[in-house]
């Protein structure tokens, strides 16, 4: 089910931050892990991740539901990535027939799949502890965002629990109606194209009449606007800023220290 509800308490710490220096982290952490081509970098910024979850106020079950399918796919990126690599380089670990796996190409497709988790982790760590509305409130007020163009995102944000919904109605009524895919697996990728194709079409009839709605409320207006709620940027979000950097730096420094640094290009 689709849901941008907060896997933590507003008073958690990670919560509390500004939605400007979480952005700003997420990014320094992520940048930071996507040009270091080795194992260790993104190693330890996983585990500055795990630390900071474990500290900030961070509910386990909701943020591994989150995680689940995002670090599948790490894995299968790095299960696909060893086995096609283009070329088995250093010795080689498995042989079967056909099938050869080196020592290189298995480091290499270890560590793309732990970038992809960082990248994957912290995402998910800095939006989904932050209220959509936060967010742009802070967009607008810190980075000084056109309104237009974020409150348009936040009014799609807040409809993204609607398409888990409705497509749970679809697939119920299609359901009720005798029209099921089976083990055919023919029929099972016809009919879920359809439902998308369905979904798709509920989808734009909805945005177009949250349009009009909003188009009808002066959104789209050039008049300067006002805030309900305030954001600021706290003492205690410039050091969380700067602790996500200095975090960044450190990993770097000790992949480099232990010789196993490599860069991306």
């Amino acid at each position: 089910m689709l849901t941008t509800t907060p896997i933590c308490a507003p008073e958690a710490p990670l919560a509390r931050a500004n939605p400007v220096a979480k952005l700003f982290a997420v990014a320094a952490v992520s940048t930071t892990a996507l040009i270091a081509a080795d194992w260790l970098t993104p190693l330890l910024l996983l585990a500055a991740l795990a630390a900071a979850a474990l500290f900030g106020g961070i509910r386990w079950r909701p943020l591994l539901h989150r995680l689940k399918w995002l670090w599948f796919a790490a894995g299968t990126v790095a299960v696909v990535n060893t086995v096609f690599a283009a070329e088995q380089t250093g010795s080689i670990l498995v042989s079967l027939g056909p099938l050869e796996i080196g020592s290189g190409a298995l480091t290499d497709g270890v560590s793309l799949g732990l970038r992809v988790c960082v990248a994957a982790t912290s995402g998910v760590l800095g939006f989904a502890t932050t209220d959509p509305t936060d967010l742009a409130d802070a967009l607008t007020q810190q980075l000084r965002t056109s309104p237009r163009f974020t409150i348009g995102s936040l009014a799609a944000l807040r409809m993204l629990p609607l398409l888990g919904a409705e497509w749970r109605q679809i697939t119920t009524a299609r359901r009720a109606r005798g029209m099921e895919g089976g083990r055919n697996p023919l029929r099972r990728a016809r009919l879920f194209a359809s439902t998308m194709f369905t979904l798709l079409v509920g989808a734009m009839r909805r945005a177009g009449r949250l349009a009009a709605a909003m188009d009808a409320r002066g959104f789209d207006s050039e008049a300067p606007r006002t805030h309900a709620r305030l954001q600021r940027m706290l003492r205690r979000d410039w050091v969380f800023l700067a602790a996500s950097f200095a975090v960044s730096a450190a990993a770097l420094v000790l992949s480099v220290a232990a010789g196993t640094f490599k860069p991306l290009v």
